[in-house]
């Protein structure tokens, strides 16, 4: 099956790639060699991350099959002369594709061409998330604090040599913050580590003073924030004014000073994860992803939905046709209040499983004109309160009858 798909998209990139990924797809990305040519063909580049990405291949895996596959070559629309270019070119696209002003445009060409051609209808959305496993490893409260010193400590000495000499010179711990890792201590004593967070703390805090009032950009003031999170989220003061490692966790808790954006993240009560969550919505008729976004991983899935449908501005309702100063304008795709209506002026109908079930959510997306599909969560009982199930609801008479032992004021 796979195998057909493959041929089948290979087949489309070489009739209708010229069309879809033009000399001038990449042009805002300043890809330029210094005689003023593209260095690559945007379509080549374009195909090769599209059909990559299809197949799930690395960089140097997809760039081997340019080079060795003729369906690849067709599909790029390139003879059989040339050689591939080298894999780290991927890599180069793909940063500054992210820090461009349209970091989604094979995503939203694809949408675009698929409702042109009536493939992709505006009826139903199915909204889910997935894992996505961080690569780097979780570190503990004494390694990140120790990290995070040197970080700032080494970004300052290439970009402001002076307060680096400053910097330095407030730690009071015996250490040149130079090389990775734990710093060295007796595990086994626990005064001993007691003492080495309390000292790592206070030339954290030490150098952060420092740099109080000063102008950083760029890596620096990066290092900086990082530095200040750090800092205080494990961590709180005695009485005696000592710092020790606090017996709580910090709700968003940074998990690792090399990639500070990853969280602790839960599928379910069972299976947790570190890194990040990824949120798609689908078309389920031709099953074709409408919309993805990626969050850290303690983000809950519906605070995600606005990005997948697009929606901005406050929770008005839709139905007048006049919210928000237009929002079901077809002209507006979505961006001033409503995921784009397909040009019917009808909202999808969204479905998803209990985590998209929250009556907040469900009022908000009614207010724009969405109708949700989702299975109730199960009830809870949390704080030792009492769950709905404990009750009985009399809708007709508007009462809460007996079922924790009230009397039934209903007619006999």
């Amino acid at each position: 099956m796979l195998g057909d798909r493959l041929v089948g998209l290979s087949l489309f990139l070489a009739v209708e790639g010229g069309r879809l990924f033009g000399d001038a797809y990449f042009a805002d990305l300043c890809m330029r060699s210094r005689f003023g040519r593209p260095t690559v063909p945007a379509r080549v580049l374009a195909t090769v991350m599209v059909v990559q990405a299809f197949e799930g291949l690395s960089d140097r895996e997809a760039c081997d099959r340019l080079e060795r596959e003729l369906a690849w070559r067709a599909a790029c629309g390139v003879d059989v002369g040339p050689q591939a270019f080298h894999a780290t070119v991927l890599v180069g696209v793909r940063n500054r594709l992210r820090a461009s002003g349209r970091p989604k445009r094979f995503l939203d060409d694809t949408r675009v061409m698929a409702r042109e051609s009536g493939v992709m209808r505006n009826r139903v959305r199915v909204l889910d998330s997935t894992p996505i496993y961080d690569a780097v490893t979780t570190e503990d409260t004494i390694t990140q604090l120790r990290a995070a010193v040197r970080k700032m400590l080494t970004v300052l000495r290439h970009d402001y040599p002076v307060l680096a000499v400053d910097a330095k010179g407030a730690c009071r711990r015996d250490d040149d913050y130079l090389t990775p890792g734990r710093p060295p201590c007796d595990w086994d004593d626990r005064a001993a580590k007691e003492a080495l967070v309390d000292v790592l703390v206070r030339d954290a805090r030490a150098v952060l003073d420092v740099l109080d009032g000063e102008i950083l950009a760029g890596a620096a003031r990066d290092a900086a924030e990082l530095l200040a999170v750090v800092a205080g989220q494990d961590v709180v003061e005695d009485d005696d004014g000592r710092f020790r490692i606090a017996r709580a966790v910090a709700r968003d808790r940074v998990i690792s000073t090399v990639d500070p954006e990853a969280r602790h993240g839960h599928k379910s009560r069972s299976r947790r994860f570190d890194g990040y969550k990824g949120h798609v919505s689908i078309d389920p008729d031709s099953e074709i992803i409408d919309d993805v976004t990626v969050t850290p991983a303690n983000t809950a899935d519906q605070d995600a939905v606005d990005d997948l449908l697009a929606i901005t501005g406050d929770n008005t309702n839709t139905n007048n046709d006049n919210d928000n100063n237009g929002d079901d304008n077809d002209d507006n795709d979505g961006e001033n209040g409503g995921a784009d209506d397909g040009g019917d002026g009808a909202k999808p109908v969204v479905m998803g499983d209990s985590a998209y079930a929250g009556a907040k959510l469900r009022e908000r997306l009614d207010g724009h004109g969405y109708k949700v599909h989702a299975k109730v969560p199960p009830a809870s009982n949390r704080d030792g309160l009492f769950t709905k199930d404990d009750f009985m609801i009399g809708h007709r008479h508007g009462v809460v009858p007996g079922r924790l032992g009230y009397p039934d004021p209903r007619p006999r």
